[in-house]
């Protein structure tokens, strides 16, 4: 048996050998095999769920028709990527390699270069692999972040300019805008490149022995100090420019100079300035003095004129503005900041667009004769009784139908035209959407959660200002199916505000439905199914498809349920706000969408605004502060603004979003906003001109009502135009507490009330807010925005009242209110039971150069079950308050009565005439009474409150008179008469047509009417 050396390829461990017929070789471990395999496996799972997110989004997007939105962001981000990785990875790596290629030859083997010649010696193998995954670390890292800049560079590509100028720099708006901001990241960019390469050569210069720190003579070869000096003249040249860029950054900055400044002040301009200007100079001296030192080596000087840069930075940058301010400033603040503070006012006032605002001085009468009311007819014919935060759980008992619908916490208000020539109807509206929280425990499934409770199903809206008979809503669309005046072909809601996060719908032709409609008692089955036609979500027959939607929603059921067919669609991302907000990502959207009924089919409305941080001199304002109300505190289902901060805003977007195929379509509204114009040049063909708006949207468009907060935050201050009563701040104004919310210190939402501001022809649908002096609580003005579309859309009309008014602001109102005691007492009996008061908005109404307030009393019996119904209005004019069964009652006795004997309206025919017989009186008092009553009926039919209740007044004078009358004819004593006459409204003539109408159909007819004798105010009650 020979012997077999070691290594022998044909002895026990080569490859064919083997001792005694027996392989000695050790098996393959397992763990080399299944570790890669495993790393192999994840990669490529991490890779699908990247590719499953991508690739479905690129789906989704192509299903709303809106592909350039994506391939625009993403091909942006990549792009911004790569370009800042590279540049970083190649900066870090081209000085790793400079500084490794000029690393000196070791003559002498000192301790140090002892010790870190086993470093160099164990990372000499790896040291490009471990640069390289250094270097390309840190670029990813920096790629990433420059990728979400990408609207920044987009705008700085695209942006123009505002035609507002600086009043400093004389440099338009669109730089600090557009510019300014791309300008600043690229600059942190070039700070954050040029430092990691000075640590980069620093680490290397030392490592291989270019740098000495260690050793009794510390020095630095050469080559390394050249390096380094390069790359300190650069880091001094970078600073130079940010010195430079810090003066234009002054014009954006928050002061304490007075509450909401921004900009620049006497300090700013007379010494921060000089010192930005004069230590950019110095930066690029010390820049110059090092890049002399590259090549001469001579550190003394460069490192001089750094620490004289640290010094001057103290003294000239901080020392000096400090002493101007303590001994230039201080002393004569308001004096010396006056310019400054206009300049502030300016700005704010133009980037929040209250440049424009009509102000009118309001007399505020605390009482109103009757013969001045009537010209306030067209506001008081349209007061909403109805509150749309208050009735959402009516609406839920008497149109939720079953448990799985719901409604939202707070309803929303708009305006329908019901009969071809008459005005448009106030409504409170709400759709009917799928809940499944309200399903029972025992249903929820996949299959039902998925595939059957699909979709919503019906619009619900109610008259604003006609409760009927019982308190409850006069419902002019309602029920399943739905039955009302809006003709609705197409009730189904699939995209909603509580839609499920993902539904699979639509089968193939002839396949039974499953996708629930309704309750249906005279379907076999109890139930109305429905299969989904429409083109909204996206296909999910393919292999593929499934596999990537199962991949995206981590749900196998996709993948493996029979349910998913070749016919079926996927829908998700179906809220309103989330559709609009990735179609056009540039944009702040409003926190209410609200549903409109538009050519038989429902859609949603949502207002976008274009935002900015970097308007110069224009005060800040935190969005979710400023948008805040007692509202938004209570609402279910909250999509409040964020928290960032804007000094610039415009409703530029009105959007609409189709709740049965999710259609997205977007319309420039302000075609003069330098950002829209900048974001529609960057996305071109996915926002719509104005003009092409339809009409039938167009009528249900309003003015927002976040920007409306964000501007009546502002405008409580900035109503002050003049610099000096700024700078005091005696005449801020304050939002109102909502009064009706006990305990709760929110602010007062804004109203859409239908009104007749003072100076207007007609009364117009419009956003509404009462403001109060800071800390008092009379009333300081009333701001009324136009929502109606035309040419008077969006004009803000603000009435103000003399400083020393005594008329109440909504807190004292209140107060007058609860305060009362035969309100007080009327309340208590509302109470008994165990029943619960509600109080619904109070509502400001400029009438008769005063301010009317209006209340509902909502009562909500005890119990989950009770709801709350309309019982009661209170009314406040001045000092008088009144709570009454109808509006009218309650608006009577708080106005001053007309001592007009006859009363107008032909009421007075004969009544005072001492010279005609008994005979002509009775005969001139039944004419009058006649005539009286057929304006009543004619006041019913057109729904004209104001002129009904005067019809009824003058209809009780005239049976008076007829009866006094009657009582000379038959010797009786004549002095029994009327009483001294109940307070009027007065109504326009009857040729006047009324400001607001209501279908005649709706009114009771007039012999449910109780007799005039009974009932010298208005009889109708406000819930007829």
């Amino acid at each position: 048996m020979g012997y077999t050396m070691p290594g022998d390829p044909n002895g026990p461990t080569g490859p064919s050998g083997s001792q005694g017929g027996t392989d000695l070789r050790e098996p393959p471990s397992r763990g080399r095999v299944l570790v890669p395999t495993v790393l192999v496996l994840s990669g490529l799972v991490l890779a699908f769920i990247i590719f499953s997110g991508i690739y479905s989004d690129w789906l989704w997007f192509g299903s709303v028709d809106k592909p350039s939105v994506f391939t625009t962001t993403v091909l942006t981000q990549i792009g911004l990527f790569l370009t800042f990785a590279v540049v970083m990875f190649a900066a870090l790596a081209a000085n790793a390699g400079i500084a490794f290629r000029a690393r000196p030859m070791v003559e002498r083997i000192t301790p140090e270069q002892a010790s870190l010649e086993r470093y160099r010696s164990s990372i000499e193998p790896y040291r490009i692999p471990i640069t390289i995954a250094l270097a390309g670390l840190l670029g990813v890292m920096t790629g990433l972040s420059a990728s979400s800049e990408w609207q920044t560079f987009q705008l700085w590509r695209s942006g123009g300019d505002f035609g507002t100028t600086d009043p400093q720099f004389g440099l338009d708006a669109g730089f600090f805008v557009f510019q300014l901001p791309w300008l600043r990241f690229v600059l942190s960019f070039l700070f954050a490149v040029l430092i990691l390469s000075i640590l980069t050569a620093v680490v290397v210069h030392y490592l291989y022995g270019g740098i000495k720190i260690q050793s009794d003579v510390r020095s630095a070869s050469p080559a390394a100090q050249t390096q380094l000096a390069v790359l300190a003249g650069l880091f001094m040249l970078a600073k130079a420019v940010a010195y430079w860029l810090d003066r234009f950054e002054l014009a954006t900055a928050s002061q304490s100079l007075v509450p909401g400044f921004t900009g620049l002040k006497y300090v700013d301009v007379n010494a921060v300035l000089p010192s930005k200007v004069i230590l950019a100079v110095a930066s690029v001296v010390v820049a110059v003095l090092f890049f002399v030192t590259a090549f001469r080596r001579v550190w003394a000087l460069p490192l001089i004129g750094l620490a004289l840069l640290l010094l001057s930075s103290i003294v000239i940058g901080w020392l000096y503005p400090t002493i101007v301010q303590t001994f230039q400033v201080q002393p004569t603040e308001e004096v010396r900041e006056r310019p400054y503070i206009q300049n502030n006012i300016n700005a704010t006032r133009s980037a929040y667009g209250l440049d424009g605002v009509e102000i009118q001085e309001y007399s505020g009468r605390e009482v109103a004769p009757a013969s001045v009311i009537k010209n306030d007819s067209g506001t008081l014919s349209n007061i909403r009784l109805l509150d749309p935060s208050i009735v959402s759980p009516t609406f839920r008992q008497q149109q939720q139908i079953r448990g799985f619908y719901a409604f939202p916490d707070a309803l929303d208000v708009d305006r329908y035209q019901l009969e071809e020539g008459k005005q448009r109807q106030g409504a409170v509206v709400a759709v009917r959407e799928v809940d499944l929280t309200g399903l029972p425990d025992g249903q929820r499934n996949w299959t039902n959660d998925t595939t059957v409770y699909t979709h919503g199903y019906g619009f619900v809206a109610a008259r604003d200002n006609v409760p009927s008979s019982t308190g409850a809503p006069n419902y002019l669309e309602s029920d399943i199916p739905p039955e009302g005046l809006l003709d609705i072909t197409e009730p189904r809601i699939y995209f909603g505000q509580l839609s499920p996060p993902y539904s699979i719908v639509g089968a193939p032709e002839g396949e039974p439905p499953r996708e629930l409609d309704f309750p249906d008692d005279t379907s076999p089955t109890g139930q109305r199914n429905n299969t989904y036609t429409g083109d909204g979500g996206i296909e999910t027959g393919s292999f593929l498809h499934r596999l990537v939607f199962a991949t995206k929603f981590q749900d196998a059921n996709i993948l493996l349920s029979d349910l998913v067919n070749n016919e079926s669609r996927i829908l998700y991302d179906r809220d309103p706000r989330d559709r609009v907000k990735k179609v056009a990502p540039w944009l702040t959207l409003d926190s209410d969408p609200y549903p409109v009924v538009v050519d038989g089919r429902i859609k949603w409305i949502v207002d976008g605004y274009t935002t900015s941080d970097q308007f110069p001199n224009s005060a800040r304002t935190l969005l979710n502060e400023a948008t805040s109300d007692s509202i938004t505190e209570t609402r279910r289902s909250v999509n409040a603004l964020n928290r960032d901060q804007v000094t610039y805003i415009r409703n530029s977007v009105k959007a609409t979003v189709d709740a049965y195929d999710g259609t997205v379509d977007l319309y420039l509204w302000d075609e003069n906003d330098p950002v829209a114009r900048a974001w529609v040049e960057i996305f071109p063909d996915t926002v719509k001109p104005r003009g092409e708006m339809p009409d039938s949207v167009l009528q249900h468009v309003r003015y927002p009502e976040d920007l409306f907060k964000v501007q009546r935050t502002v405008l409580s201050r900035y109503h002050v135009t003049d610099a000096q009563s700024f700078y005091s701040g005696q005449d801020f104004w304050v939002i109102p507490s909502d009064p009706t919310k006990a305990g709760v210190d929110v602010q007062q939402p804004p109203y859409f009330l239908t009104l007749q501001m003072p100076g207007t022809k007609a009364p117009a649908f419009s956003l509404t807010t009462a403001f109060s002096p800071s800390r008092r609580q009379t009333l300081a003005a009333f701001m009324a925005a136009s929502s109606a579309p035309g040419e008077d859309y969006g004009t803000i009309r603000v009435l103000q009242l003399p400083r020393n008014t005594t008329i109440p602001g909504p807190t004292q109102v209140q107060n007058n209110f609860e305060s009362d005691p035969v309100v007080a007492q009327q309340l208590n009996l509302l109470r008994r039971g165990g029943s619960d008061v509600v109080l619904g908005n109070l509502l400001s109404l400029p009438v008769a150069d005063g301010m009317l307030y209006v209340e509902p009393v909502y009562v909500r019996a005890a119990g989950q079950e009770g709801f709350p119904l309309l019982q009661k209005v209170l009314a406040g004019y001045g000092q008088e308050v009144s709570m009454e069964n109808t509006l009218q009652e309650a608006l009577a006795k708080v106005f001053t009565g007309s001592t007009d004997a006859g009363g107008g309206g032909g009421g007075n025919n004969g009544g005072g005439n001492s010279d005609s017989t008994p005979e002509e009186q009775l005969a001139a008092a039944i004419a009058a009474a006649d005539a009286a009553y057929q304006r009543g009926e004619k006041a019913l039919a057109e729904g004209d409150f104001a002129a009904y209740g005067k019809a009824q007044e003058d209809l009780k004078k005239a049976l008076d008179r007829a009866a006094a009358a009657q009582r000379q004819l038959t010797g009786q004593s004549s002095g029994g008469g009327s009483n001294s006459p109940p307070p009027t409204i007065e109504a326009p003539p009857e040729e006047s047509p009324p400001a607001e109408e209501s279908p005649a159909e709706e009114v009771p007819p007039a012999e449910e009417v109780p007799p005039a004798e009974e009932a010298p105010v208005a009889q109708a009650s406000a819930r007829d």
